[in-house]
C-alpha cells in the first residue's frame, strides 16, 4: 500500500507487522496502516474498532467496510483504474505458463509494471497539472496557486475530490515538497505528468479516455513481451 500510493508518501503510523501483544493500537482515534497476522484475528474480533478498513490479503477480501468505497474516489477514475487492475489476473495467468527462469525477478516483472503504471497514471490524471500553476516568488520560493488549480479541472466530481484531498496532509506534504524545491522533480510521476499534458489540447484537463488507452496499450506491450 505504501508502495501504490506513489508519489505521495503515507504521513501517518505505518507498522508493517504488529505485535499481538501491542494489537490494542488499532483502537487509536488516529489514522494508521497496520499488517497483522492471521493469528491476530481473533483478538481483532474482541476490539471495539471505529472507522477501520479490514482487508485479508491473504483470501483476498474484505473482512470489515466503511461502505463509503464507491463514493470517495472520481467514479469515472475509479472504474477505469478497476478495469486494467481486473486484467492483472490474465497476465498473472500467462506468467505462470513460463518456464521458471521467465517468472525470477518480480520486481521487475510484467504484472508488478501493470499495476505500478495503472496508479501512477491514475494519480496523475488527478493531480499531474499541479507544475502549472507553482508560481515562483521574489526569493524563488514556489507556491501553488490552489483556487487555480482545482477550478483547471473539467470534472465536477474530480474537482469535489480535489477540495477535500488536497486538505489531507497526504497532499500538503507532496506539495511542499515541490514548493521547495529550486528545481523541477524528475522522477517517474513528473515523467508521466509531463507525458499526460503535453497530450491535452490548451486549457483542458480530462484524460480519462487517454487513461483507459494509454494503459490498454501498455497491457498489449507486456503481452508481447
Amino acid at each position: 500500500m505504501v508502495a501504490v500510493i506513489y508519489p505521495f508518501t503515507w504521513q501517518h503510523t505505518y507498522i508493517p507487522v504488529l505485535p499481538p501483544a501491542m494489537i490494542d493500537i488499532v483502537c487509536s482515534p488516529t489514522p494508521f496502516l497496520i499488517g497483522l497476522l492471521t493469528s491476530s484475528l481473533p483478538l481483532l474480533r474482541e476490539l471495539p474498532l471505529e472507522e477501520v478498513l479490514v482487508v485479508d490479503l491473504v483470501n483476498n477480501r474484505f473482512l470489515r467496510q466503511m461502505d463509503d468505497e464507491d463514493s470517495i474516489l472520481p467514479r469515472k477514475l475509479q472504474v477505469a483504474l478497476e478495469h486494467i487492475l481486473e486484467q492483472r489476473s490474465e497476465l498473472a495467468s500467462d506468467q505462470g505458463d513460463r518456464s521458471p527462469d521467465c517468472k525470477r525477478g518480480s520486481e521487475s516483472s510484467p504484472l508488478n509494471e501493470v499495476v505500478s503504471e495503472a496508479f501512477v497514471r491514475f494519480f496523475v490524471e488527478i493531480v499531474g497539472h499541479y507544475s502549472l500553476f507553482l508560481t515562483a516568488g521574489e526569493r524563488e520560493e514556489r507556491t501553488l496557486q490552489r483556487e487555480a488549480f482545482r477550478k483547471a479541472v473539467s470534472s465536477k466530481s474530480l474537482r469535489r475530490f480535489l477540495e477535500v484531498f488536497m486538505e489531507t496532509q497526504t497532499f500538503r506534504g507532496f506539495i511542499q515538497e515541490r514548493e521547495l524545491r529550486r528545481q523541477d522533480a524528475r522522477g517517474l510521476f513528473e515523467v508521466r505528468a509531463q507525458e499526460y499534458l503535453e497530450t491535452l489540447p490548451s486549457g483542458e484537463h480530462s484524460g480519462v479516455n487517454k487513461f483507459l488507452k494509454g494503459l490498454g496499450n501498455k497491457m498489449k506491450f507486456l503481452h508481447k513481451k
